[in-house]
């Protein structure tokens, strides 16, 4: 028996199924039959399908819960890139309870000021100086704990609480920032990196908002850096340009973030109006070890240096690493090989150790251009 359920979903039923083997071998003749095109008047019409199965046993009482779980198993097949099948188990039930719980707590997180802003720093690549802060955030629920972004982000995006956290982050930031520039007047002035998701990006308020944070906090734009995925610009690429280029007017630094995981940004590279490229941390980790993901790295840097763009590679974790992308002449590096992102407090500790550093540097210059005298 077969049943539209709604849209573009249809339900199978099977009966006589002995075991799990019968439906998949029914799903494979079905996609089978979808790689052939459907002739649509004129036009070839080519479609894939993707494909959850549950089975029938003493766990389920009523329809619902059956075709529950096998929409659930779809939504995993989907996830996986389409085009395949998922046989459903407990694990996926147990999972989107999980997912169930920690929504309905998100919902409630920000009222509640369980979010905590944290700062991972980013160095300049020739020396190791501390130039600014990528801005993150962590979620201290009050019974699980710190919730990792992996965890919170993803469903944050699809409900839309991405906009107001977004703004929050923003917004903490830049007031973070403005503080550390007023307690560190005599060192050059360090600027702080905030992202911006894809719905973010598409929002019709997000200029507003933007110039609010700067104007409330007293944080010169210069100093604020704004980072878009290839995947978020990618969503409506003549609408992102036509805000990143208001907000380069505005002197706000704009940077493309995890550059070479996306599939359309060369095509777009040389018209987006950014100042720099961060290469993702997958072609940085291995580089060291693996002569194609450095030549992958070196390859981006002469493009983007190119095109005017300076280059910020995440995920440095080793000092070989590290004496790689000087060799490159990359700008700025990022990683654990610097620092962990940490509490405000604890980044405030990374600038006073960074002036310590700088200051000894200095007077040992002094010493070393100090003529030496003696007698005899």
């Amino acid at each position: 028996m077969v049943a539209r359920l709604g849209g573009d979903e249809f339900g199978i039923l099977l009966e006589d199924v002995r075991d799990a083997a019968s439906p998949i071998r029914v799903i494979k003749r079905v996609h089978e039959k979808f790689v052939l095109p459907f002739q649509l008047h004129e036009h070839e019409v080519f479609a894939s399908m993707s494909a959850g199965v549950t089975m029938s046993g003493e766990q389920y009482e009523q329809a619902d819960p059956m075709l529950r779980d096998a929409y659930m198993a779809m939504g995993r097949a989907k996830g996986q890139g389409g085009g395949g099948y998922v046989l459903f188990d407990r694990g996926m039930h147990e999972e989107a309870l999980r997912r169930l719980d920690i929504e309905l707590d998100l919902r409630r997180a920000l009222e509640k000021g369980q979010f905590e802003p944290y700062y991972q720093p980013i160095v300049r690549a020739a020396d190791g100086r501390l130039v600014g802060f990528e801005a993150l955030v962590r979620w201290n629920h009050p019974q699980r704990g710190l919730i990792s972004p992996a965890d919170f982000i993803p469903l944050a995006e699809e409900n839309g609480l991405i906009v107001p956290m977004g703004r929050w982050v923003l917004q903490a930031a830049c007031e973070q920032m403005r503080r550390w520039q007023e307690d560190f007047p005599r060192r050059p002035a360090l600027t702080v990196s905030v992202n911006l998701s894809a719905r973010q990006l598409l929002h019709p308020d997000l200029l507003a908002e933007i110039r609010r944070a700067l104007r409330s906090s007293g944080l010169s734009p210069r100093h604020l850096k704004l980072e878009i995925t290839e995947s978020a610009m990618m969503e409506d690429a003549p609408r992102a340009i036509e805000l990143l280029e208001t907000l380069q007017r505005a002197r706000i630094k704009l940077m493309l973030d995890d550059f070479g995981t996306g599939f359309s940004s060369l095509s777009y590279l040389h018209r987006l109006p950014i100042d720099a490229i961060k290469v993702d941390r997958s072609f940085v980790m291995h580089m060291h070890e693996r002569p194609e993901d450095r030549s992958f790295v070196e390859t981006i840097v002469n493009l983007a240096h190119t095109l005017g763009r300076e280059v910020v590679c995440e995920g440095v974790e080793l000092p070989e690493q590290a004496e790689i992308l000087r060799q490159l002449g990359v700008e700025y590096g990022q990683g654990y090989l610097y620092s962990r992102p940490v509490t405000a407090a604890q980044a405030e500790m990374l600038i006073i150790a960074d002036n310590a550093r700088a200051a000894e540097g200095r007077r040992g210059k002094r010493r070393a251009s100090e003529p030496v005298t003696g007698s005899m």
